[in-house]
């Protein structure tokens, strides 16, 4: 009995461990998705292109 329990608490540390990982990789996938948007900070180092109004 004691052998099925640890190995039911091993198997819960592992799906927690899985869901986790997933979790992390799909904030990078996210991270690296919103860089390829155009942002304000990248706008601001541009402005010498273009000529003043006034």
């Amino acid at each position: 009995m004691f052998e099925y329990e640890m190995a039911t608490a091993r198997r819960a540390d592992l799906i927690r461990e899985a869901d986790r990982f997933r979790m992390v990789q799909l904030a990078k996938q996210a991270d690296r998705a919103s860089r390829g948007q155009e942002s304000e900070r990248s706008a601001r180092g541009h402005r010498s292109l273009f000529t003043r109004a006034a």
